[in-house]
Formats: C-alpha cells, sequence, structure tokens
C-alpha cells in the first residue's frame, strides 16, 4: 500500500518522469565539498549538508549521470535541513564535475564502490548513517546490501531505494523502445562524450567509430560499461549486476519504493513478496514514474518523496529501540 497518487493534472509516466526534473527543480542548500583520495588512485568528491554533529546522518546515492544537483537530490537535502538533520552525497566517479583519474567510471552493479563509500562515511560516524539509493544508486546499493548480509548493519541503520532498476535486462529492453528512446538519448548526450575523453588517455579502450555509432544502451554498455569494470559483455553485466536475486539475503531494513509506472522498468519485472527478505518493506503506488512522485495543486511539489524516506528511517530507528512498530507513508500533502 501506499498513500502517493499523482495529481490528477499529472497524467501518463512520462509527464511524471520529466515533469518533475524539468519544471520543479530547486538550488540546492549550501554544500560543503570534500574530495577523498581512493587507495586505487582515484578520487571520489562528497558534497555535504553539514549540521550538528549529533543530528542523524542521510547518505545519498544519486542516479545515472545524476549528481548532489539532481532534483531528488535537492528535495531530499532540503527536507534534511528543515529538520536540522545532515546529508551527504558521493558522488560516482566522474559525475561530480570533474573527470577522473582511471578508465574505469561506475556502474549499476558497483557493490564494492557502495562499500568504498560507507567505509569512509561510516569511519567518521558514532552511529551508522542512513542510506538510501536513487535509480542506478539504488540498485547498486542493494547489491551491497544483499551481499553483505548481516554485516551491513555495522555500516547502516536502514536504507531506502528508489525506482532501482531490479532487473537491468529487462531495463534495457525497454529502454529501446517507443517514447524511452528519448531517456537513451538524453543519457548519451553525456555518457559518450566522457567515455571519448577517456579515449585520449587509454587509447586501446574501444573503438571511437563504434562508440560514435553507439545509439542505445546495448551498444554503449557492451563498448565500454561492461569490459571497463570487469564484465564479459553486456548481457553478462545486466545479469550479473541486477540487484533482484540479492534482495532475498538482505537483513538491514530496507524501503524499496517503485512506480508501477515506471517506463524503465516495466511493472511485470518488480519484485513480489516472496522475492523478498522479511527486512524489506515493498512500496508500488501504481503512478509516479521514473523517480517523479510529484505532489499537490498546480504547479506540485516535490515533498513527497523526501518525507516517505524520513518517516521510514525514522520508524526503523524508534523500532530498532522499543521493538516493532508500523511504518506507514505520510499523507500526500
Amino acid at each position: 500500500m501506499s498513500s502517493y497518487r499523482a495529481p490528477w493534472w499529472l497524467p501518463g509516466r512520462h509527464l511524471q518522469t520529466i515533469y518533475g526534473a524539468v519544471a520543479l527543480r530547486r538550488a540546492a542548500p549550501p554544500y560543503r565539498r570534500s574530495r577523498w583520495e581512493a587507495p586505487d588512485g582515484d578520487f571520489i568528491d562528497f558534497d555535504h549538508l553539514d549540521g550538528p554533529a549529533d543530528a542523524p546522518l542521510v547518505v545519498l546515492f544519486h542516479g545515472l549521470e545524476g549528481s548532489s544537483q539532481s532534483h531528488y537530490a535537492t528535495a531530499l537535502m532540503h527536507a534534511l535541513a528543515g529538520r536540522g538533520w545532515r546529508g551527504v552525497i558521493p558522488h560516482f566517479r566522474g559525475c561530480s564535475g570533474a573527470p577522473n583519474r582511471l578508465a574505469r567510471a561506475y556502474h549499476s552493479g558497483d557493490a564494492d564502490e557502495i562499500d568504498r563509500i560507507l567505509g569512509q562515511v561510516a569511519a567518521g560516524e558514532s552511529v551508522p548513517p542512513f542510506v538510501a539509493g536513487v535509480s542506478l544508486g539504488g540498485n547498486a546499493l542493494l547489491k551491497w546490501l544483499g551481499r553483505e548480509g548481516a554485516n551491513a548493519g555495522a555500516r547502516v541503520r536502514a536504507a531506502a531505494a528508489v525506482c532501482p532498476p531490479l532487473d537491468l535486462v529487462a531495463a534495457g529492453a525497454a529502454l529501446r523502445r517507443g517514447f524511452n528512446r528519448l531517456y537513451t538519448r538524453e543519457f548519451l548526450r553525456t555518457l559518450k562524450p566522457k567515455a571519448l575523453a577517456k579515449l585520449e588517455r587509454f587509447p586501446e579502450l574501444f573503438d571511437r567509430t563504434a562508440m560514435q555509432a553507439a545509439r542505445d544502451f546495448d551498444a554503449f554498455d557492451d563498448l565500454y560499461t561492461a569490459p571497463a569494470h570487469g564484465y564479459r559483455g553486456v548481457l553478462d553485466y545486466w545479469t550479473r549486476a541486477s540487484s533482484k536475486p540479492d534482495l532475498v539475503r538482505i537483513t538491514v531494513p530496507t524501503l524499496i519504493l517503485s512506480a508501477r509506472n515506471d517506463p524503465f522498468l516495466p511493472a511485470a519485472h518488480l519484485p513480489g513478496p516472496h522475492e523478498l527478505s522479511d527486512s524489506i518493506i515493498l512500496e508500488q503506488p501504481d503512478t509516479g514514474g521514473h523517480v517523479g512522485f510529484v505532489a499537490g495543486s498546480f504547479p506540485g511539489h516535490l515533498r513527497w518523496l523526501p518525507e516517505r524516506l524520513i518517516e521510514f528511517f525514522e520508524a526503523s530507528a524508534r523500532r530498532a529501540v522499543a521493538g516493532p512498530v508500523s511504518i506507514e507513508p505520510p499523507a500526500m500533502g
């Protein structure tokens, strides 16, 4: 069950996906940037929303080609600031505005990167943070939670994944059909130049002509993402990086929030209760699009999703102290 219903004036999965990202963007709250020099010679940039040292901390892993400036990121950080909480957004490599140093970048199943980042964040905290992941970041977070099992609780109090592409084979097929090709073109508009820039430093990375001709994720991931990150090809990458098979091993309290009309992942490929561990709450509203969840009368707002995540984190913390409690979605405003 979910309290979310898209407003009557915003019909259809595509409007629900695009409108909030385009029309309701807000300037980010003041961030403090820090850079972590990774052991492999690369770096990861973090944008911090500062607050009292004892305030709860929320880590947000962004989606494909996202950043701390993405509409869902600024909406969540404003909501945290309003409560006096802290936040931090680690940028996947190449997404902070500065190109990373290595041939690799980031990918949907990078549990090792999630582990490195959470290790760095948790090292400075007396209490483990809450962690959220959006789209690609949500899938990678779920991969890590499933891989770590009971060990994840040392670094994460509770987790939430918003519109994760749990089945990458199905998502890849969806993104090469019909109107969805618009999303693919928009992603490739930035992904391809970044990859081609790497080719200047790593000439054997892939074939330039083939990359320039790539028009879908099948071609891009087969040429670059898969081989650069240790996969045999696009099908091997999409199969092994999908988080759906890992959900049964998650032990940290986790919310998976996915709209059933998400154009990136058909509803038929969303998980059912039998595919989850007992630690997961599955919330699948009929509407919302892909990381849309616009609410309210026209022109709408983006407050529903941050409020839902915060409510889940607060309820999870209460449960840890006082035993089981009801975790109900907040009323839509």
